[in-house]
């Protein structure tokens, strides 16, 4: 079996890649830009762990460029697509759009082209919980009307719109993934978690918006993984055009994350100001779907989980 994996290089795509090449033997081919959204120092730790892997090969490809893809595409058979590459980031997306259309819409075309001119037997994409909005029918489930509040959700949902007419009328099998909150080991500086840990090792501010009266449905990475591979292996059964919630079910309240935190010694100077425009202030997902479909029971504890982090950024930054 051979896999494309796009944004490698990124938490997700990184993770998804290491859980692979450390449990299955799957060939991978690996794609990333390398931008510099985020520290490419991190991305580029991420990528030395991978090569060490005899069956993972990576290119530096921008998924913008037809050319590129298109020829990764013709010159290998791709059994199956985890599509994780995009411009992340809901703040950011206010101030450069067309990052958001560049990358994650016609970037996004070009790989779900390939996967149907060349005959990709499924096409699994990510998503967000991002497309929602400010929808309060809590718990959401994949049936609920999505309505996206900022470009980055809105690019979402087009994605999700332009993999139903690939599979009304290409017949291209595809899986949209509807991520909520992920963190973890490895996981994205600019994430709140990582930047509350950030703020305190670095001596920083930690800017905590709308006061911190926020609450997010949490998914731990390490049952991301083991849900996608689940998904994977359970390809044949899956709808031809289905939309899957990874979420834990389960919707925390930041001030009990913070008074967490705060127990384990990591206590940062905190500032308190108003929501972000772009913020949704709850998500909390439906995963009934998803546990239902893959027989998936048992979701890690945030507690457990969030020390694994705090050591896991020690150990990287150097902090004893």
């Amino acid at each position: 079996m051979k896999i494309l994996v796009t944004g490698s290089a990124g938490f997700i795509g990184f993770s998804f890649c290491k859980y692979l090449l450390e449990n299955k033997k799957i060939k991978i081919i690996g794609v990333d830009n390398l931008n510099n959204y985020y520290d490419p120092k991190l991305k580029k730790e991420r990528l030395q762990i991978l090569k060490k892997y005899n069956s993972f090969k990576f290119y530096k490809v921008d998924i913008c460029s037809r050319k590129k893809i298109k020829n990764l595409f013709k010159t290998n058979k791709f059994d199956f697509v985890f599509h994780f590459a995009a411009q992340a980031g809901v703040r950011y997306s206010i101030n450069h759009p067309k990052e958001y259309i560049d990358t994650n819409v016609l970037g996004f075309f070009n790989i779900i082209e390939n996967c149907s001119n060349y005959n990709v037997k499924r096409l699994f994409y990510a998503s967000s919980s991002s497309i929602y909005g400010e929808n309060k029918n809590f718990p959401l489930d994949e049936k609920e009307i999505v309505k996206p509040k900022n470009i980055y959700a809105l690019s979402k949902k087009i994605n999700e719109d332009i993999s139903l007419i690939f599979n009304k009328y290409y017949k291209l099998k595809s899986t949209g993934l509807r991520f909520f909150t992920v963190y973890g080991e490895w996981g994205r500086p600019d994430m709140m978690l990582l930047k509350f840990i950030e703020s305190f090792y670095q001596k920083k501010t930690f800017y905590l918006y709308n006061f911190g009266k926020h609450s997010r449905d949490f998914t731990y990475i390490g049952d991301v993984v083991k849900i996608l591979y689940l998904l994977l292996n359970k390809h044949r059964s899956l709808g031809t055009n289905d939309i899957f919630n990874i979420c834990s079910n389960k919707s925390i309240d930041l001030d009990k994350i913070i008074f967490f935190f705060k127990k384990n010694n990591i206590i940062p100077k905190i500032k308190k100001i108003s929501i972000q425009k772009a913020d949704i202030i709850k998500t909390h997902g439906d995963n009934s779907k998803l546990c239902k479909t893959i027989n998936y029971k048992k979701f890690s504890d945030w507690k457990i989980s969030l020390l694994k982090l705090i050591k896991w950024y020690r150990v990287f930054y150097k902090f004893k």
